[in-house]
């Protein structure tokens, strides 16, 4: 029984991660939704007959969760500029106009 329920949980994970990452246009939570449907089909795989198999398993999806879920919390490394803005107006870049004499500071 738990056997099948994994299965449809495991298959139902793949189908809503994908359609999560469509509507979304978010491949970071398809991403999530899918690990996170994983793990409870690794944990309900747990629940059956637990075996040293199924606790690999398990723990495989919760490290690979965990590693994957830390890799997408950054923001996306083409988030960051590489160069200043460019202003609109370039004036205030200009060095100051002196007024009287030059060369000397003050006034």
């Amino acid at each position: 029984m738990t056997a099948v329920l994994v299965t449809a949980v495991t298959a139902l994970a793949l189908v809503t991660g994908v359609i999560t990452t469509l509507s979304t246009r978010a491949l970071r939570s398809g991403v999530r939704v899918l690990l996170d449907l994983l793990t409870a089909a690794g944990l309900l795989r747990l629940a059956g007959e637990p075996d040293w198999n199924s606790l690999a398993g398990a723990v495989a999806i919760i490290a690979l969760r965990q590693l994957l879920g830390a890799a997408l919390s950054g923001p996306p490394p083409w988030s960051g500029r590489q160069s200043p803005a460019r202003c609109a107006d370039d004036d205030h870049h200009l060095p100051l106009a002196s007024t009287g004499e030059t060369g000397k500071a003050g006034g």
